[in-house]
């Protein structure tokens, strides 16, 4: 009877299961090809996702300054309109909004982007501003020039 058992299983018993294995290894290459075309994408959208008000910047030699965290951005555009981040704020709201956004301390770097056909007493009062809320930490932003 076990001649017979052989037969049917095809003389294989328990060492026919062993000898079929699955592989173990993975096929990175799909991977890659996803990863890269993925890299390719972030390159050609990471400039697009930089979102700002428009305003045209004075050009000088200086190079641009290190930064450890996001700033504040005022900027003030030529027909005198003011804006606090991406938000359009009337010149009156400029300390309060200010004051508010102390919370985070008063050390936080605060960046001024006027347009460089903008009144330079506008610039002033809003620096004025500025300073009244207790920052300390303002910068004058300007696109660089070519040598």
């Amino acid at each position: 009877m076990s001649g017979a058992l052989r037969s049917r299983s095809g003389g294989r018993g328990r060492r026919g299961r062993r000898s079929r294995r699955y592989m173990g290894e993975i096929n990175v290459t799909p991977f890659v090809d996803v990863m890269l075309v993925l890299l390719i994408i972030f390159m050609v959208a990471a400039p697009l996702l930089t979102v700002g008000v428009p305003v045209n910047l004075p050009e000088t030699e200086a190079r641009a300054l290190p930064s450890e965290n996001e700033p504040l951005t005022i900027t003030v555009q030529a027909n005198g309109q003011v804006y606090l981040q991406n938000d359009l704020v009337p010149f009156d709201e400029i300390l309060p909004r200010l004051q508010a956004l102390a919370g985070e301390g008063y050390d936080r770097r605060i960046f001024i982007r006027g347009d460089q056909s903008a009144s330079y007493g506008l610039v002033v009062q809003v620096m004025a501003r500025i300073s009244e809320a207790g920052y300390r930490n303002i910068g004058l932003v300007n696109e660089p020039g070519t040598q």
